[in-house]
């Protein structure tokens, strides 16, 4: 079950794609995890030119790599939030955005859906992101959200996202949502409730990324067991816990990444509090033998040290399950 290791290039799209391609095959990487925004991957010009794909498949070939995956986290966000305002101007392609915010929501609705599209002419099966929320601003409970107003908030989000995963059934693509805090599924239970949500549907599975399970107390590895069926792709990336001392909390202050005054923080990973070991046992368990893809965040290291750094650690970790019991030499 020798399983490829990627890179997400998400975090690297302040650079060309043939840098990004170049420096991850140096490096020892067998393919990427490529983002939909910088020049990495055009969706619109994917659809609109054949030749376009075929200039990305000719990169990745020139420097030996593979893709399994793109991802689309900054259109899929807009889909369902609320509020719409500058955030996610800052985020969006021009032409995604619009003064009236139910008309972002569509445009990048649509434009989702042209991901699907997109990946299927690269070849692709699964594409990753986010699915915003229209509750999220609910969570603190303050002023008091009825019932009613969280039940409204996850059938918008079906009522959005069936037409755009009836194109992914279409074209034969899966989306795997990262459940992240500021999504609809952002935690265990709120997981359980967006499949309810979604009719369990097979276009819709989950996008398995420990970072943003640490700091909120979920245990990743029951995780992987619980939504075994659901797990489409793998992000690997860590998180550092520092909340002993009675000041630093949960919610980090707003302060930046890598304030030392923060109560968590993303860190390179096998730098972090992650249970790397027991989740990749649990990957094998499930049989998962799809990418793992290495998420690069750490505000606090230089990316050039930590990406070759963290491919290293992960291939340590990627042994595979025996092929016979280690008790079965006591049988006669």
């Amino acid at each position: 079950m020798s399983r490829p290791v990627s890179l997400f290039t998400g975090q690297w799209a302040d650079l060309p794609f043939e840098e990004v391609c170049r420096l991850a095959s140096d490096w020892g990487y067998d393919g990427l995890e490529i983002a939909c925004w910088g020049d990495h991957f055009d969706v619109q010009a994917a659809i609109a030119d054949s030749s376009y794909v075929d200039h990305k498949k000719a990169t990745l070939a020139k420097y030996g790599l593979q893709v399994w995956t793109i991802s689309n986290h900054l259109a899929g966000q807009a889909v369902c939030d609320h509020p719409i305002d500058e955030r996610h101007r800052a985020i969006l392609p021009a032409r995604l955005w619009a003064e009236d915010p139910e008309q972002v929501r569509q445009n990048a609705a649509q434009e989702m859906k042209d991901t699907a599209v997109a990946a299927a002419r690269l070849g692709v099966e699964t594409v990753v992101g986010f699915t915003g929320s229209s509750i999220w601003h609910t969570v603190a409970m303050f002023p008091p959200a009825p019932a009613s107003m969280i039940d409204a908030g996850y059938d918008d989000f079906a009522r959005r996202w069936h037409p755009i995963l009836d194109v992914f059934d279409e074209v034969g693509v899966k989306f795997a949502h990262e459940v992240h805090p500021s999504e609809i599924a952002y935690d265990y239970h709120t997981t359980r409730r967006t499949l309810e949500a979604i009719e369990h549907r097979a276009a819709f599975g989950l996008n398995w990324d420990p970072s943003h399970m640490v700091w909120q107390g979920i245990d990743p590895v029951n995780f992987i067991l619980d939504f075994a069926d659901r797990i489409y792709h793998v992000d690997c990336k860590d998180t550092k816990v520092r909340m002993g001392d009675g000041r630093r909390g949960i919610l980090s202050s707003h302060l930046p990444w890598a304030d030392m005054r923060r109560g968590w923080d993303f860190v390179s990973t096998g730098h972090g509090d992650v249970p790397w070991e027991d989740c990749f046992r649990a990957l094998n368990a499930i049989g998962y033998d799809g990418p793992i893809s290495i998420e690069w965040e750490d505000a606090g290291m230089d990316r050039l040290t930590g990406a070759p750094q963290a491919l290293q650690y992960v291939r340590g970790l990627l042994f595979d399950p025996p092929s016979t019991a280690f008790d079965a030499a006591f049988s006669s």
